[in-house]
């Protein structure tokens, strides 16, 4: 409830900013239309959305015309090459309603193959592992980084390892920037960021 996912609604434009502007490389959203802004941004969501249809189909979804061999890389960039080497019927397998079929784990590479197609210069990973084991959530963070790479990456979680490498993070508190900086120098403050970092890392110690 702190803000995050807004702040990407009005990246995609659904919906503007009353006072101040969100700009990319200092163009001020509004003076561009919604499909060239939406062109510019791959998503990664939590939920990866399946239809059902083959592996391919879902993976081209966002680029139609790419050709078998684009959607292959893909496929392979994402982590996919084992999925599909034991699908009966390789990238034509069909997925299931909302990709039934796959684990959690699949269906974000599955989402991660999509974006990497669409090679877009802004890539936006909004919680795009928290809802996976943490087995699973290495892997995908894997194809994640191999995904980021060469582009624009923003990331949105509550998990802070998520963000740990991150060039800057910027830390949300009831809808207002309350930090901003690298890990180390968030941890050396002392503030609100240190302290969600030792919460989560005692968690997790736990666990």
């Amino acid at each position: 409830g702190s803000g995050k996912s807004t702040i990407v609604r009005m990246l995609f434009r659904f919906y503007d900013p009353q006072s101040g502007a969100v700009s990319i490389d200092g163009q001020d959203l509004r003076d561009v239309t919604q499909v060239s802004v939406r062109a510019a941004i791959g998503l990664v969501p939590q939920d990866v959305v399946l239809f059902n249809d083959t592996l391919a189909y879902n993976i081209a979804y966002g680029r139609p015309d790419a050709t078998v061999e684009e959607i292959q890389k893909a496929a392979s960039l994402a982590r996919l090459d084992a999925l599909i080497a034991g699908a009966p019927l390789g990238l034509q397998t069909k997925v299931g309603e909302r990709g039934l079929k796959l684990s959690g784990g699949e269906r974000q590479r599955v989402g991660i193959a999509r974006a990497i197609l669409k090679d877009p210069p802004i890539l936006v990973l909004d919680e795009a592992t928290s809802s996976l084991d943490s087995v699973t959530e290495a892997e995908v963070r894997e194809a994640l980084e191999d995904a980021s790479r060469g582009r624009t990456t923003l990331v949105v979680a509550h998990r802070l390892s998520t963000v740990a490498d991150a060039d800057e993070i910027v830390v949300l508190r009831d809808g207002l920037v309350a930090e901003r900086g690298t890990h180390a120098a968030l941890l050396a403050q002392g503030g609100v960021y240190s302290e969600l970092w030792d919460m989560q890392a005692t968690m997790h110690g736990r666990a």
